[in-house]
């Protein structure tokens, strides 16, 4: 698990690079494509027929913001809002993600059909006795397998000894469930109050600016304030998005949680009937 979690988010910061510089590459080509379509119009063209160029309004600024992409967008604000504390809330935003999905994996793979492997524990008790049915258990994957095998295992220690290393037991496979999960809750507190941070700063530095020019102007002031503000909005994106993971992981593992204490009850109740015919 520890290698599919330096995978993904290495994969995930390739992937950023990656397109960042495909964006980067795309606008250099267009400009130089311009360029050199201009100067060659221009020797080509008699002065007679050179038209003069139209001027730039507020409407033509307005109308290449508007077709700018979604991605172009997020990059000039992220940009804008200063590598130093934005850079760490991407990494929050990418650490958490790998966590996610990789708790994600475990608990789908960790969900099973726990009545299927009642009835055949079941059967195999009636037919083949303790250890057919500890293969069983063996051979399948999920922690009811588990708890079930540690069950079986302890079967000739009695009842009572059984129950006490199922609970044991159960106690630990909780604990691999929520693996993960406090760091995960720390990137959800850590990106919002980094994002405080680089406003409190960017604050700072806008009010310097203020006193180094003598004067209270509004452009200043409104440049300032958007810059400081970006990296707030970037953290609060961040553990908003880390947040709907959470909740669906502690979700999932409330769910499997349920599902074994349901199932360790109807597995006492098989071994002691298996015990009273014993």
């Amino acid at each position: 698990m520890k290698k599919l979690i330096a995978l993904l988010t290495v994969a995930l910061m390739l992937t950023f690079v990656t397109s960042n510089y495909a964006i980067a590459q795309d606008g250099d080509n267009a400009t130089t494509e311009t360029e050199l379509v201009t100067e060659d119009t221009t020797a080509t063209t008699p002065d007679s027929l050179i038209v003069e160029e139209p001027t730039i309004t507020e409407e033509t600024l307005v109308a290449e913001d508007e077709t700018k992409s979604f991605q172009q967008v997020i990059k000039e604000q992220f940009i804008a809002g200063g590598w130093e504390f934005m850079g760490i809330v991407l990494l929050c935003l990418v650490f958490g993600l790998a966590l996610c999905i990789e708790r994600i994996i475990y608990l789908n793979l960790a969900s099973t059909n726990n009545q299927k492997l009642l009835n055949e524990v079941e059967t195999v008790l009636e037919n083949g006795g303790i250890n057919e049915a500890k293969e069983v258990c063996k051979n399948t994957r999920g922690p009811v397998a588990s708890i079930f095998y540690q069950g079986l295992d302890r079967f000739d220690e009695g009842i009572e000894i059984v129950e006490k290393s199922i609970v044991s037991y159960g106690s630990v496979l909780m604990g691999r469930l929520e693996k993960g999960l406090s760091w995960i809750a720390l990137f959800i507190a850590l990106a919002p109050m980094l994002g405080f941070m680089g406003t409190v700063i960017g604050m700072i530095v806008a009010f310097d600016n203020i006193e180094a020019a003598g004067d209270i102007s509004a452009t200043i002031v409104a440049g300032g304030m958007k810059v400081a503000l970006l990296t707030t909005v970037f953290g609060l994106i961040v553990a908003i998005i880390l947040q709907i993971f959470y909740n669906y992981i502690v979700t999932k593992v409330d769910g499997i949680v349920n599902d074994m204490e349901d199932s360790t009850i109807s597995f006492i109740d098989i071994l002691t009937k298996y015990n009273a015919k014993k």
